[in-house]
């Protein structure tokens, strides 16, 4: 697979979305640091949210083959002002994530993300799978072996072990 990047303030799912995407189980955990996780990179949301940290995004983004930038579609507000992904050497997606959510609103998420630049937008929830094969098979590879074998086992519920949503 091609190693993502995952971007994003605190609290947008991306710890929650890397789970999901390698098939584990969702459980809350607060990314303290830049984590490697094989093909994933996460990061705090607090690097994103902060200037002077934001650049060691810039940096570890080298080590990408892909720059996701995340917003969850409850956000109130874009993280990421208009033409920013013009700055990254690396292609650069968007997810809009927990469109599962009661108050979501993925079609205002997506248009912030289409306004950073991102041209290809991805719609996924990490507790339902909705969204989860397609994502993977865009960072799919010739002869990857992914976590399951057909969209509809990736579109299943995940098993959740986490306070943090009812």
């Amino acid at each position: 697979m091609k190693k993502i990047m995952l971007v994003g303030r605190s609290e947008c799912g991306k710890t929650t979305l890397r789970q999901a995407l390698k098939g584990d189980t969702i459980h809350y955990h607060k990314t303290q640091y830049i984590n490697h996780f094989d093909v994933v990179i996460d990061t705090p949301g607090e690097y994103a949210e902060n200037g002077p940290l934001g650049r060691a995004l810039a940096l570890y983004s080298y080590e990408a083959d892909v720059v996701a930038l995340l917003i969850s579609a409850t956000e109130p507000y874009s993280l990421f002002p208009p033409c920013s992904t013009a700055i990254c050497c690396r292609p650069v997606i968007g997810v809009v994530t927990q469109i599962d959510e009661p108050e979501a609103d993925p079609r205002r998420a997506e248009n912030w993300l289409r306004l950073a630049g991102c041209k290809e937008v991805f719609h996924v929830s990490a507790y339902t799978g909705e969204g989860i094969w397609q994502l993977l098979e865009y960072l799919r590879e010739p002869g990857d072996v992914l976590p399951w074998d057909s969209e509809a086992e990736a579109d299943k519920p995940r098993k959740v072990l986490s306070t943090k949503r009812d």
